[in-house]
């Protein structure tokens, strides 16, 4: 992305296969982009990657259409996505995907990795479901290795790795871990008035979820929900906050 006449705007741009991006006309100058699988979800022996820069002074924001799905794998074989950010000096990029929804018999390796600019500004959400609770899905045995790595000037800021295998809801159910949670949500926030937001994000979560700082401009937040229904009534509001602008219009349909 590029600025042009103080408006965010596409500077190159490369496609193929069956990740596909839409970019919604909107009254305003940010720019978003909407990330659409049109083969309707990952399964074993896919490879899906995503690479998005913001130029200097710009604004991205990151969404998807619908949740994204991680469908049964067949024996020995493995669905990947790998997405990358950079985000220059003085630029934003507001990753906001939807939910992934984890299925039995899963087996789903996915990598979020950002590079920074001093004083470039971040808002980063990934949910997770485990099946759909409204069908009486359960995950009994799947596999997910998760990693978001967040660095500025090539320094760690913000390293997270989630791996789950095999029967996922009984593990979840242990009161020590999850307490039964069928649903999750990792948020960070890096940006210089970060550590102003901490206490009024605080006041919007429920007892299952936490906010705290890493320093003081970077602003993690977790929640652990019931079912995606709960999830999104904590995230949507915090994200707004965060964002400080109502989330993509994808979210809301």
């Amino acid at each position: 992305m590029k600025l042009r006449n103080g408006k965010t705007v596409l500077d190159g741009f490369r496609q193929s296969g069956s990740m596909k991006c839409l970019f919604p006309r909107l009254p305003r100058s940010a720019f978003e982009t909407v990330l659409v699988n049109t083969a309707g979800g990952v399964t074993g022996g896919d490879d899906f990657s995503f690479a998005g820069y913001a130029g200097q002074g710009t604004q991205l924001t990151v969404t998807t259409q619908a949740c994204e799905r991680a469908y049964r794998a067949q024996p020995g074989q493995t669905g990947t996505v790998r997405n990358s950010l950079r985000v220059a000096s003085n630029a934003r990029i507001n990753w906001l995907p939807q939910e992934t929804i984890l299925f039995d018999q899963s087996s789903l390796n996915r990598k979020l990795a950002v590079e920074m600019a001093p004083d470039a500004t971040l808002l980063l959400v990934e949910p997770l479901v485990l099946g759909r609770a409204a069908m009486g899905e359960t995950v009994n045995d799947a596999t997910l290795k998760d990693r978001i790595d967040i660095r500025r000037d090539g320094t760690p800021l913000y390293l997270d790795a989630l791996r789950l295998e095999g029967d996922v809801t009984a593990h979840l159910a242990n009161p020590f871990i999850a307490n039964g949670a069928g649903a999750m949500a990792s948020v960070v926030y890096v940006a210089n008035n970060a550590e102003a937001h901490l206490n009024t994000l605080r006041d919007l979560l429920p007892d299952s979820a936490g906010a705290s700082l890493l320093q003081p401009d970077v602003l993690v937040m977790r929640v652990l929900a019931e079912d995606s229904f709960v999830l999104r009534k904590s995230l949507i509001p915090a994200l707004t906050l965060l964002n400080k602008a109502p989330l993509p219009r994808c979210w809301m349909i």
